[in-house]
């Protein structure tokens, strides 16, 4: 329980950080943008103002949490949500993380000089600034550990995403009739991608109706027994769909590897060029 003294003087410094807030934040706003280029000052004008209201907001939790400490009041709860809310924001908007903390230090150098004014000018008792301490300090790293949590998990999850496209449009089944379509087949087959091959060229060789997929694997430069189980598995799956699958651009070297991995390979169409598929299929009278 604070005493009657303390919690008067906790009171006193929140309300002297509340009054001051935007001047807070001016010192803070131009200390920050002092490194800017030309350009990039004249990019960031736009949203200077409501950068501006955004840090003085901020620097407000600080005096609000004094005020509220002295009364004995939580409040650490309110800067894990603004460090949730924040980091994913920036991180939405591009800004990088090391770039975001260096807010940090500066609102801690231009916070602790309204305390230290307000401390000497007042002659406040010694309990009173280590209570200021111990609010103040750990309610700053709850901020910045919340808002670091919240940016790392929303840039991993814009990666993900970012990784599903471009697997998406790593899998291109192109018709080239309404009978007959090509999956030109590119660099590594991991197992991400094995699994979205198998999804993906079910689904679009079923909404395309097609009868011949001709799978080019020319641009696949290794085949391992996963990536070899994984093209005849996606073979399987079409054969059940009634679609016949054709092999093109098995070099001598895949061919050794399926030949020594013991897979099957009877029944299969494997040819050496897509010029070769096209004739075979234009004989067929499928083109």
């Amino acid at each position: 329980m604070l005493g009657e003294l303390m919690t008067r003087e906790l009171a006193h410094i929140g309300e002297r950080i509340n009054h001051e807030k935007m001047q807070i934040a001016k010192q803070v706003q131009t200390e920050r943008f002092a490194d800017l280029t030309d350009i990039e000052r004249e990019e960031i004008s736009k949203y200077e103002t409501e950068i501006l209201n955004l840090r003085a907001a901020f620097i407000s939790m600080f005096g609000d949490s004094l005020i509220k400490s002295s009364k004995g009041e939580e409040v650490s709860g309110v800067f894990e949500n603004w460090g949730a809310e924040t980091g994913k924001n920036l991180c939405v908007q591009g800004v990088s993380l090391d770039e975001a903390l260096m807010d940090t230090a500066l609102y801690r150098k231009y916070i602790w000089k309204v305390i230290k004014r307000e401390v000497l000018k007042n002659e406040l008792a010694a309990e009173t600034v280590f209570e200021i301490i111990e609010t103040i300090d750990p309610l700053l790293d709850t901020a910045v550990h919340a808002f670091s949590l919240a940016y790392v998990r929303s840039y991993s999850e814009t990666l993900n995403n970012s990784k599903k496209a471009f697997l998406e449009l790593s899998v291109p089944v192109v018709p080239i009739t309404d009978s007959v379509a090509i999956l030109p087949l590119i660099g590594d087959i991991d197992t991400d991608r094995a699994q979205l091959l198998m999804e993906e060229t079910l689904e679009k060789s079923r909404e395309l109706g097609i009868s011949h997929l001709i799978l080019d694997v020319s641009g696949v430069m290794i085949v391992d027994t996963m990536v070899a189980n994984e093209l005849f598995k996606v073979t399987d799956a079409l054969k059940l769909l009634g679609i016949k699958v054709i092999f093109t651009g098995i070099r001598p070297e895949i061919a050794q590897t399926m030949v020594n991995l013991g897979l099957e390979v009877d029944g299969l169409v494997f040819l050496g060029s897509l010029k070769k598929a096209l004739t075979r299929l234009n004989k067929q009278n499928v083109l």
